[in-house]
C-alpha cells in the first residue's frame, strides 16, 4: 500500500467534511460527536461489503437487469440503509439534533466516513494500476456520496421537526428511498454498458448537485433565522 494512494483517496472526503462544516456556522455540532458520526460511516462499509456478497451471488438476471439488481439492489440499498442506520443510531438520537441542518450535517460525516474507507479500498488496493481512478472518484464518486447524504439528511430532518404523524413518517421513508433511487440511477447509468445512457451522467451529477445545494442553503437559512430568533428571546 502506497502511502501516496491513501492521501489521494482521503482528500476528496476531507475536502466535503470541511467545506459541510463550515456551513454550519451559527450552531455548530460538537466535534466529539462529528468525529464519532465519521467513524461510523467508515465502520459501515464492514457490513455493507457483507450484504452485498451475499446480494451478488443472488443476481441470475441477464445484461441490463443485472445491472439494475447491482446498482440499486446490491450497491444502492445495502449502502443507503447502513449509513441511514448509523445516523439513526447515534446522532438521531443525540440532544444536538436540535435543527433542520443537524440532519444534513450528520449524513454527510456518515456518509464521507463511508466514502473514506470505500476511496481508500479503491484508490489505493483494488485499482492501484489505474492513474486515474483517484482523479475520476474524487469528482464524481466521492462527491455524490455527500449528495446522497444531503437528500437523506435533508428527509430525516424534515421528520424528525414535524409534528404531522403522517408526514413524519412519509418523510422517513424517503430518507432511505430517495438516497437509494439517487444512488442506484448514478450507479446504473455507469453499470448498464449503454452508450447511450452515458450522455445524462454529467447532466444527472450536475441536477443532483443543484438540487441538494438548494436543500443545504434552506436549512443554513432555517438555522441562521432560528439563532437570531434565540438571540431576541433572551
Amino acid at each position: 500500500m502506497e502511502p501516496r494512494l491513501v492521501i489521494i483517496a482521503i482528500i476528496p472526503a476531507a475536502i466535503i467534511i470541511f467545506g459541510i462544516y463550515l456551513s454550519d456556522r451559527h450552531d455548530r455540532e460538537p466535534f466529539r460527536i462529528l468525529l464519532l458520526t465519521y467513524i461510523l460511516g467508515a465502520l459501515t462499509v464492514i457490513p455493507s461489503i457483507i450484504v452485498e456478497e451475499i446480494l451478488v451471488s443472488f443476481n441470475i438476471f441477464p445484461g441490463v437487469l443485472g445491472a439494475f439488481y447491482n446498482a440499486f439492489i446490491v450497491a444502492a440499498l445495502t449502502e443507503e440503509y447502513f449509513k441511514r442506520l448509523a445516523v439513526l443510531r447515534y446522532p438521531y438520537r443525540t440532544k444536538f439534533f436540535n435543527e433542520k441542518l443537524d440532519g444534513i450535517v450528520y449524513s454527510v460525516f456518515v456518509t464521507m466516513g463511508f466514502a473514506t474507507v470505500e476511496n481508500i479500498i479503491y484508490v489505493a488496493f483494488r485499482y492501484t494500476n489505474n492513474p486515474f481512478i483517484g482523479l475520476y472518484r474524487g469528482i464524481f464518486s466521492v462527491p455524490a456520496h455527500g449528495v446522497f447524504g444531503i437528500t437523506m439528511g435533508y428527509y430525516l430532518s424534515l421528520s424528525k421537526f414535524d409534528t404531522d404523524i403522517d408526514r413524519k413518517r412519509k418523510n422517513m421513508r424517503k430518507s432511505l428511498t430517495m438516497p437509494v433511487i439517487m444512488h442506484g440511477l448514478f450507479d446504473f447509468i455507469l453499470m448498464a454498458g449503454i452508450p447511450e445512457l452515458t450522455l445524462i451522467f454529467i447532466p444527472y451529477v450536475i441536477f443532483l448537485w443543484v438540487l441538494n445545494q438548494r436543500r443545504l442553503a434552506n436549512f443554513m437559512y432555517d438555522s441562521r433565522n432560528r439563532v437570531i430568533g434565540l438571540k431576541k428571546e433572551k
